[in-house]
């Protein structure tokens, strides 16, 4: 399996097992609130609103939030690095990635490029990274001919 793809499933895994509650309407939050042994109306104090549209986590679960991302990022990133050539986790990430955002179709770089945090320019300038996207364009192209 993917190396890339095998590292954020369990990321993935690990982020979902977070204490993050989602409230989209009064009735759901005053339940997610009640799971934590929360009162809706009096611990307001007690949580924080997420980034992301409708999450919440306690203040009690910031660190764990934080070191969990924090970690996260650090394992990418290492993973990164390790890659001296370009030509294993990096070529893996980005074949992953562009295939996630249907680069065979569309030839577009720029969504995967985005969900991993890269610029166009940063890629082009980086030789492991370069080498890393053009096998995996390659990669792509060569599935693509042969359907």
């Amino acid at each position: 399996m993917n190396r890339y793809t095998e590292l954020r499933q369990r990321q993935q895994e690990e982020f979902d097992a977070l204490p993050i509650g989602a409230a989209f309407s009064d009735k759901q939050f005053n339940e997610m609130m009640r799971n934590w042994g929360l009162d809706p109306e009096t611990d307001l104090d007690k949580i924080l609103r997420l980034p992301v549209a409708g999450s919440f986590i306690q203040k009690k679960d910031r660190k764990l939030l934080h070191d969990t991302v924090e970690r996260h990022d650090a394992e990418m990133q290492a993973a990164i690095d390790a890659d001296k050539t370009g030509e294993g986790f990096i070529y893996e990430m980005f074949l992953a990635e562009l295939e996630n955002h249907e680069y065979g179709y569309t030839g577009d770089t720029t969504d995967a490029l985005m969900s991993l945090g890269f610029t166009a320019e940063e890629v082009v300038n980086d030789e492991r990274l370069n080498r890393g996207i053009t096998k995996a364009h390659i990669t792509i192209m060569r599935k693509e001919d042969a359907q």
